[in-house]
């Protein structure tokens, strides 16, 4: 018998204004679902807006009345990126989550984005990179909780701080594996620095498993063409509810990590079942590649570097319009005293 999904509930959110990136199809779009279900004001920045349009239909058909605005972005191009921020500063809204879902798997071949980084770096990483930067005005004024999706690959592998873009050589998954270690470092070292510099925001990380997804499917805009061997063998062993998720509860962790008064920061999140490829979100051990903070600073540098969009770190260079007060926050937080 096909294993029965976990299942987790999500609080009431009304009131919240959501980012969700990667949601018009697959893992986001169940996440999507839920937030929008859930009572939030969902923000769906899309690539494809004939896709993000199916998307918003799929979502309120399964929760009548949702909220939900499409926007445009492409995170492969800084440029997009940096107009979707100008476009979501001008509304003046704060922002109370953002989950940082999109991502590209393994293109057969190396390409390029927009501004000449290695594609899975540039759109995995930098461009959300970029993203928090730009709205961190708005994530500041909401004391925001961020979760940005890893994968289950940034548990091996390594900088290649030789050559980060991969120019000299490519190899697929060992560019996929540092686009989620680089990520990774990235939303730790958010954590951190939000607690020294008093920006009021919480970041942490999640991860789906395993589960039949698009990641690995037949893309041709990745030069893919067909389904992969991998994609076949997932969504054979999720049928039958062998080891690994399915596409509903691989989006259960980032739901938690975002959302739970139960989640804090700094920690990941990811299904509990055998070699964390499926099962009941749950906290997990975060992952060795990740654990370091010298590491994690580094990357956080380079990052600022190559995007070109630095943080503050005087907390009054990046003032919110006026105090919040703790009790306004909208997202529940864990009790210390709990």
């Amino acid at each position: 018998m096909p294993r029965t999904d976990t299942d987790l509930t999500v609080p009431d959110l009304t009131g919240t204004r959501a980012i969700l990136t990667g949601g018009s199809d697959g893992i986001g779009l169940g996440i999507a679902t839920r937030l929008a279900a859930a009572g939030a004001e969902l923000v769906l920045p899309v690539r494809n807006q004939g896709k993000g349009r199916a998307a918003v239909t799929r979502i309120r058909a399964a929760a009548p009345g949702a909220t939900v605005v499409l926007r445009d972005l492409d995170l492969s191009s800084l440029e997009s990126v940096a107009s979707l921020g100008a476009t979501l500063r001008a509304e003046g809204a704060p922002i109370h989550l953002l989950v940082n879902n999109a991502g590209v798997m393994t293109p057969p071949t190396r390409q390029s984005t927009a501004d000449g980084f290695e594609l899975q770096l540039g759109t995995n990483h930098l461009g959300h990179v970029a993203l928090v930067a730009h709205l961190m005005p708005l994530l500041r004024a909401g004391r925001a909780r961020v979760t940005s999706q890893v994968s289950v690959a940034a548990a091996s592998g390594t900088m290649n701080w030789d050559d980060l873009n991969w120019d000299r050589s490519y190899d697929g998954m060992k560019a996929y594996r540092q686009s989620k270690i680089a990520f990774g470092l990235f939303g730790l070292e958010l954590d951190r620095r939000s607690r020294t510099h008093g920006w009021g925001i919480t970041s942490n990380l999640s991860h789906p498993g395993v589960a039949p997804t698009s990641l690995l499917a037949a893309r041709p805009e990745l030069d893919r063409d067909t389904d992969t061997p991998q994609v076949r063998l997932i969504r054979w062993l999720s049928s039958r509810g062998l080891l690994v998720g399915t596409a509903r509860s691989a989006g259960l962790p980032a739901l938690m990590a975002a959302t739970s008064t139960e989640a804090e920061g700094g920690l990941l999140y990811g299904p509990g079942g055998f070699q964390h490829l499926g099962g009941a979100p749950t906290e997990q051990t975060l992952y060795k590649p990740l654990r370091d903070t010298e590491e994690a600073q580094r990357a956080w540098l380079a990052s600022e570097k190559l995007t070109g969009v630095p943080f503050p770190t005087d907390p009054a260079s990046d003032a919110q319009t006026g105090p919040v007060d703790e009790h306004d926050a909208r997202l529940p937080h864990r009790d210390p005293a709990a």
